[in-house]
């Protein structure tokens, strides 16, 4: 059987493996093992590596790594700590395949340090852009150290065909996440309440706002502005917890803030994934500038109001409401977002994230694919011509 080493480096990715390794694990051909890392390891973050232990999954490794909440230079420190941590783990232990996915720091830094042992690495979520953020440049990066590429669309991969990577090497296998959709039973509204100490008797509006790695010095005016647009709103507001990049610390402490001032309003650290997706099924409208509210939300028809330009250069379907982080454009795109008509003209709305069966357009290259090579030597692809 082939092993794949699965990196992990937090909640948000976790959630979308699940239906892969649900599927890896079906397979006769393949086995994995989880590389632990991130977030997960972090108890300012919710240590949510407690929960890929309560599924009880094969974990190869954990790579703990500083706390970067609060300085650019500890991100830097961390990625040089997850370099040096996987070439050990590679010298004495070596997959057939490397998985990683998306355009966290830690998962570039561990997908760089695989390059020199020569093992192929597949990459899920290439192609996208977030101009907004440093992950956009992780994410291209990682492109370029990748062997095969799932993308989620095919404007994405024809982003990656562009870039120089081999027609073959791409596949359009849609966004994994929307597998769960599929396959999961996903929570009803009182076992969150019972679980989360939230009430959802009336829908929320659900908020999750990330640092702008790209402007952390304006993360406080951005989200005082949200709260600040909030403030006009009577409907119960359920926050979840930034990532655990630089600024993310400012983010905390004014959410938390509020929280203690008004009613119905809560903090959750980390919901996990079908929760999550539980909780776009019962909220009146998303909030914040999170991939999410744009790869999950059509699939629930959720209205989404995407705060500021971290999502910049997404395909997004029509239920996302595009707002400057000004209070006044806030407020108005809530407006909009929480008006029945608008909901209402939502009906129909096709993801254009794929069908939910990504995981296994997935599988089947992982399990077929020759591992030689041909498929290590990349050649860069200038059209109908190829370089050599």
């Amino acid at each position: 059987m082939r092993s794949v080493l699965v990196v992990t480096v937090g909640r948000s990715d976790y959630g979308i493996y699940r239906p892969l390794l649900e599927r890896i694990r079906a397979s006769s051909k393949l086995n994995y093992r989880l590389l632990v890392s991130g977030g997960h390891l972090s108890r300012r973050a919710g240590y949510t590596v407690e929960e890929i232990e309560a599924d009880a999954q094969p974990i190869a490794a954990l790579l703990p790594l500083p706390d970067t909440l609060d300085s650019q230079a500890q991100t830097t420190r961390a990625m040089a700590t997850a370099m040096s941590s996987m070439a050990d783990h590679l010298a004495q232990e070596r997959p057939d395949i490397i998985l990683v996915l998306g355009d966290r720091f830690e998962m570039f830094a561990i997908a760089a340090a695989s390059v020199p042992f020569n093992i192929p690495i597949a990459h899920i979520h290439g192609g996208e852009l977030s101009f907004g953020a440093i992950d956009d440049a992780f994410r291209h990066a990682i492109t370029k150290m990748a062997h095969l590429h799932f993308a989620s669309t095919a404007e994405y991969a024809g982003r990656i065909i562009r870039m120089g990577e081999e027609p073959w090497r791409v596949t359009v296998s849609g966004a994994p996440a929307l597998d769960n959709l599929l396959i999961a039973k996903l929570p009803e509204r009182s076992d969150l309440e019972k679980r989360f100490g939230i009430s959802l008797e009336r829908a929320p509006l659900l908020v999750t706002f990330h640092p702008v790695t790209r402007r952390i010095e304006t993360v406080q005016q951005e989200v005082a502005a949200i709260i600040m647009a909030l403030q006009q709103f009577d409907i119960p507001i359920v926050f979840t917890a930034p990532n655990v990049d630089a600024g993310s610390d400012v983010i905390r402490r004014l959410i938390q803030e509020f929280c203690q001032e008004r009613p119905y309003s809560f903090f959750v650290e980390s919901f996990g994934a079908l929760n999550y997706l539980a909780m776009l099924r019962y909220s009146a409208a998303m909030l914040g500038n999170s991939s999410s509210g744009l790869i999950e939300t059509p699939s629930f028809m959720l209205p989404t109001v995407n705060v500021g330009d971290r999502q910049q250069g997404r395909t997004r379907a029509r239920n996302v409401i595009d707002v400057e982080a000004t209070s006044e454009a806030i407020a108005a795109g809530l407006q909009t977002a929480l008006d029945p008509s608008f909901r209402a003209g939502l009906a129909g709305l096709v993801s254009p994230y794929g069908d939910g069966h990504a995981a296994d357009r997935i599988v089947k290259v992982l399990e077929e694919v020759d591992l030689d090579a041909g498929l290590l030597v990349k050649r860069f692809y200038d059209g109908a011509e190829q370089s050599t």
